[in-house]
């Protein structure tokens, strides 16, 4: 009997907690959908968009630099360490310790950037510091050649240029690549390491979501006779 009494004791527990956290459910549900927006002395600013004023603080230091002309990094260096467009670019030095992290290594060089003499360049700096972890996507480079033979090909990298990017002539560029990991314009868009192509004339303008917005769609070319004929052929039936 004691054991009975246990047992329903039990589901019935259960029942009670199905229904607290069902109702809670329920409310949370009714709410009406919001972005947050977090107070501060500087002015408002929604989470979601804070990667994009990281480095803000230098921002007028890149505005007035010097430009190195010797040790420029072009765009095509800048693809050729990536497997794709989009994806993390390989290591083209040899890596202080092979089995380190990163957080104590890399970010040395790249959190900050800076000349390095050794090689003669400009560390590029990284959109995302936080993620300490950095040999867990960045991977050194040991061979030009792959064990096997493949028909990989390599999808090519967004035009650059007056117009390529945008929606009017001389209109804001749009963002031809995705946020992720990458809020942090000014990392990969402003200072010595960038690539010439791709740096922004007006770092100081800091909130560049104003203007500049990804490209989330392609438009798409329709065959309107096509078109026309589908639809009456659907109308008749």
């Amino acid at each position: 009997m004691k054991k009975r009494l246990v047992i329903i004791l039990f589901f019935v527990i259960i029942f009670i907690t199905f229904i607290v956290v069902w109702n809670f459910s329920y409310q949370k549900g009714l709410e009406e959908a919001y972005m947050p927006v977090i107070e501060t002395p500087a002015g408002n600013f929604m989470p979601t968009e804070s990667g994009v004023f990281k480095r803000s603080n230098v921002a007028v230091d890149y505005l007035n630099m010097p430009v190195d002309e010797n040790h420029q990094r072009t765009l095509e260096a800048y693809y050729a360490s990536r497997a794709f467009p989009g994806a993390p670019p390989s290591i083209p030095h040899p890596v202080a310790k092979e089995r380190s992290l990163g957080g104590n290594t890399c970010l040395q060089c790249h959190q900050n950037g800076g000349f390095v003499e050794k090689y003669s360049a400009y560390a590029p700096i990284t959109p995302h510091p936080e993620m300490v972890n950095c040999r867990q996507c960045h991977v050194t480079k040991n061979t030009n050649e792959t064990f096997k033979e493949f028909t990989f090909s390599k999808k090519q990298p967004p035009k650059v240029g007056e117009g390529q990017n945008s929606a009017l002539l001389g209109s804001p560029p749009v963002m031809p690549h995705q946020l992720q990991m990458r809020e942090n314009c000014l990392s990969c868009h402003a200072g010595p390491s960038t690539p010439k192509l791709i740096r922004v004339s007006h770092p100081e303008r800091v909130n560049c979501r104003q203007c500049h917005v990804p490209k989330t769609n392609e438009q798409v070319q329709v065959d309107i006779n096509k078109f026309l004929r589908q639809f009456n052929s659907s109308s008749n039936e």
